[in-house]
């Protein structure tokens, strides 16, 4: 293990995400007590103020500042950047307040590694550090990440991703799996385990944001009788719902029927129908206790061989696996 100092700044201002904070910060001291203290990891929280000062957080809860920005100086071995968010008509909107981008872009240089976590990638992406690489953030905020940022590749399904020296990372717990996989880095994946352990969390864990958002979530077609087709595939998963099928309820051809389908929904008749009937198998599979064979009927996935075959391309884990993680009922 390197015995070399490793000096974590974390940067806090209103509403900042708590978990943002005290996860990374809880596996580095965790790191440290595991390691005998070799580790050496010296995590300091800077804010916008004078240090000492107290910082609400999206909870409600203050946490105190070490530093103020102005105070953090040229010695910062990891630049960890948290978001915050705000509520509008469209969903969650990344707050990206100038002073802390500022703060950002002066202070970056002088890091050898900068993590955001969750929706802190709209904050590196302001300060112009994504530029050129591939980046990852919270689901419920890619699609406006990669609408404000074109420069930037945006992919909303790993938990994190390194660039370079540059870390991005899926919210919100997700900070657990990017603060271990900093852990991994500098001091292997054996001391990453043992805090893993003592978490209680996997060290790597199966799958992508995928598993936590709903596939399914494509806004109002323009169309009225697609609206209404959409409305009983979700009724009828059992039923023959082929895109032949499909096109001759809606009295079309099946190549005119795929082509305007897939305008109005951005997605094609098959892939649509697979995430809903999947979709439908996850909610079976987190509240009750039926069998794979019959999860795979009543979705009209048919087989658990077709069942697994689908969970893998829309959430790349297995049925039992994803089973285990989020069943809610017991036996």
């Amino acid at each position: 293990m390197s015995e070399t100092s490793h000096r974590v700044v974390i940067a806090v201002f209103p509403d900042v995400d708590l978990l943002d904070v005290t996860g990374p910060a809880e596996v580095f001291a965790l790191a440290n007590r595991e390691s005998g203290g070799r580790a050496d990891y010296r995590v300091r929280l800077a804010g916008p103020g004078r240090a000492g000062e107290a910082v609400a957080t999206s909870a409600g809860v203050r946490v105190v500042t070490d530093l103020g920005f102005g105070d953090v100086g040229t010695a910062v071995d990891t630049l960890l950047v948290p978001g915050a968010v705000d509520a509008d008509a469209d969903g969650a909107r990344p707050r990206t307040d100038p002073h802390v981008v500022d703060w950002i872009k002066d202070t970056a240089p002088h890091a050898r590694r900068i993590a955001s976590v969750c929706v802190g990638a709209h904050l590196l992406a302001a300060a112009g550090l994504l530029e050129g690489r591939t980046a990852t953030t919270h689901w419920s905020t890619a699609a406006r990440l990669a609408a404000d940022h074109p420069e930037v590749t945006v992919d909303p399904d790993p938990i994190f991703i390194r660039s370079g020296r540059v870390w991005t990372g899926a919210g919100i717990s997700a900070c657990l799996d990017l603060s271990l996989a900093l852990v991994a880095e500098d001091h292997g994946e054996d001391l990453a385990l043992a805090v893993a352990r003592q978490l209680v969390v996997y060290l790597k864990r199966q799958g992508g944001q995928s598993q936590f958002s709903v596939p399914i979530s494509h806004p109002p077609a323009s169309r009225r009788d697609i609206d209404e087709l959409r409305r009983h595939i979700a009724d009828h998963l059992d039923a023959d719902l082929s895109a032949a099928a499909l096109a001759a309820r809606m009295c079309l051809s099946e190549r005119h029927f795929t082509r305007v389908f897939t305008q109005e929904t951005g997605a094609t008749p098959a892939a649509y129908v697979e995430a809903l009937r999947v979709e439908a198998a996850r909610r079976l599979l987190e509240t009750t206790d039926r069998p794979l064979e019959r999860i795979a009927r009543d979705t009209g996935l048919r087989s658990v061989e077709t069942l697994h075959r689908a969970f893998r391309r829309q959430i790349a884990t297995s049925p039992a696996a994803y089973r285990r993680r989020f069943r809610t009922t017991t036996a």
